[in-house]
């Protein structure tokens, strides 16, 4: 249980929620283990498949307090709330924004800077803890590159200038990703990210995090209220969750890279986890695929120091607390939206 942005997260599955006098009460296995007062919530998102009493649920409704519920694994499932609700204005907002192109680019410059600083640390480190074993003055290089372009990114107010920007610092930085790569690099050799299909196994793993990245900041949009089919940077696109692309591109390298980085140069997996269809791509077999699944939870469960909230909380709800202050910043009770920039 962790409360954050006066939200409480429930992530032990085995927890039930409960009512108890004006408390929310978490019970596990008939006993409780914590009280907290509803009139210091404003909502509760619960993992798992305990569930919640009705008298909750209802008192959740009569106060306002939004209570969502997601699967253990973090795939939306839905949302109790009351009659008369904040989300209805909050996406109607999110959908003006949406609209206006320059008031898009103003929130969309903040996710592009998160990424290309998150990349710029995920290079630092390497030159930090492996300077003996990599290209340094390739890297360096490249270091440069990205924080001129962070640099142009943090002063553009047009989108698709922006675009481009956003477009050149990833090429620039996958062009060494494979100096991050320090274990079996004959099987992980990486020549350039390519997609839809990946060719290789680095690319396989990137596009398979990449996808569970994508799924849980959508169910975290959805958690915060927003509409994840309505985006900024990523315009409106049929079947395509726009607005948890936006805000997936500053968790990439934070989240997604390093984690496929640290699969690989621990050797968790290998060149036997792979198959390759008919039409040259590259995909995981079904038990490694069940074992990157249990790596990636764990990995979830690791904790980081949150720079903006300035407390610590596991990578998993890394999402969710970029979801609220996004909602947070849309409602007007932010200036700007602040990424996440872990050093």
């Amino acid at each position: 249980m962790k409360p954050l942005l006066n939200t409480v997260y429930v992530s032990d599955p085995d927890i039930y929620l409960a009512l108890k006098g004006q408390n929310l009460n978490l019970l596990k296995a008939n006993e409780s283990v914590a009280r907290i007062p509803l009139h210091n919530i404003e909502a509760i998102c619960t993992y798992g498949h305990q569930g919640a009493s009705p008298a909750l649920m209802a008192e959740c409704m009569e106060k306002q307090i939004s209570l969502t519920f997601f699967s253990s694994t973090g795939r939306f499932r839905g949302r109790v709330t009351g009659e008369l609700n904040g989300n209805v204005t909050l996406r109607k907002k999110q959908y003006r924004v949406s609209e206006d192109e320059r008031e898009s680019a103003k929130i969309s410059r903040n996710m592009v800077v998160g990424k290309i600083f998150n990349s710029e640390q995920l290079l630092k480190r390497t030159l930090r803890d492996h300077g003996m074993r990599v290209d340094t003055e390739r890297i360096k290089s490249v270091i440069d590159r990205l924080r001129e372009s962070r640099k142009a990114a943090a002063k553009c107010e047009d989108l698709e200038n922006l675009r481009g920007i956003e477009g050149n610092a990833a090429s620039a930085y996958y062009l060494v990703f494979n100096e991050c790569i320090l274990q079996n690099k004959e099987a992980f050799l990486f020549a350039g990210r390519n997609r839809r299909p990946p060719l290789d196994p680095v690319n396989a793993l990137l596009s398979f995090a990449y996808s569970l990245l994508a799924s849980e900041t959508a169910a975290a949009l959805e958690g915060a209220g927003l509409d994840s089919y309505v985006g900024f940077l990523h315009r409106d696109r049929p079947g395509r969750t726009s607005l948890a692309l936006d805000v997936m591109e500053e968790l990439r390298p934070l989240i997604a890279d390093r984690f496929v980085l640290k699969v690989i140069n621990r050797q968790q997996v290998s060149k036997t986890d792979f198959l390759v269809k008919e039409n040259g791509a590259v995909i995981l077999t079904d038990d490694a695929r069940r074992n990157f699944l249990n790596l990636w939870q764990k990995e979830k469960q690791q904790e980081i120091m949150h720079p903006f909230l300035k407390e610590k909380i596991t990578r998993g709800l890394v999402p969710h607390v970029q979801a609220l202050l996004l909602a947070r910043h849309l409602r007007g009770d932010l200036d700007a939206y602040p990424p996440i920039l872990i050093r």
